[in-house]
């Protein structure tokens, strides 16, 4: 048995066994060892000389990128920005008689 094929096994199970856990924490995990099998999937195509399994693999890879997308980039990179727009607390017509009668709200 290969090192490729070792690969595969190993990564493949876990990442399956993953995507089917009911926690959370642990189902983020799938797309983490679905991507780290591709290298390996990619390998054994392109020696074995299957083209459509090859082409598969680009799908595959895009399917576990969205999961590492979904579950790991995307909260990090959006965890400091809001989704819904604040109120300016600084800016309260009410109180700022400094303004114009006709720029005040009515």
């Amino acid at each position: 048995m290969g090192l490729d094929q070792i690969g595969i096994a190993f990564s493949g199970v876990i990442a399956v066994w993953l995507t089917q856990d009911k926690r959370d924490s642990r189902r983020r995990w799938a797309c983490i060892f679905g991507m780290l099998g591709q290298p390996f999937w990619f390998y054994a195509a392109w020696k074995a000389e299957q083209w459509g399994i090859f082409a598969l693999c680009t799908l595959y890879t895009y399917a576990w990128a969205r999961g590492l997308w979904a579950h790991w980039l995307r909260p990090y990179l959006t965890a400091g920005e809001r989704h819904t727009p604040a109120a300016a607390s600084w800016f309260t017509p009410a109180k700022t008689p400094s303004l114009a009668p006709h720029s005040r709200l009515r």
